[in-house]
């Protein structure tokens, strides 16, 4: 597993909940910096603390986070998991996108 798949599986999670990166940094006790590098693969939570945090405000498991299940333990407006895996790596791949076109623009 790489640390990118766990940025954007959090990202992905944390966008479904709706939830900024702000208002997740809030209830982990952790700066919004701190949630922005998690989700850019550029570090990990701690496994003690922040990461059990993040699985208990998010809903979700360690083992989807980490690429050890694919099983999500919620569900999103009654659709499949097939649907919401689907859904959540259309978003990853959208956020991507923006990403790039936003560091090209910066050119």
């Amino acid at each position: 597993m790489t640390i990118n798949f766990f940025g954007e599986r959090l990202k992905a999670v944390r966008k479904a909940k709706r939830l900024t990166q702000l208002e997740l940094s809030k209830r982990l006790g952790v700066s919004k910096g701190t949630v922005s590098a998690y989700e850019q693969g550029l570090s990990y939570p701690s496994l003690v603390e922040t990461l059990v945090s993040i699985c208990s405000i998010l809903d979700t498991s360690a083992d989807y986070l980490l690429n050890i299940s694919d099983d999500l333990p919620f569900k999103m407006g009654g659709l499949t998991d097939e649907q919401t895996e689907s859904i959540l790596r259309v978003v990853s791949l959208i956020e991507k996108a923006n990403e790039t076109l936003n560091d090209l623009n910066k050119k």
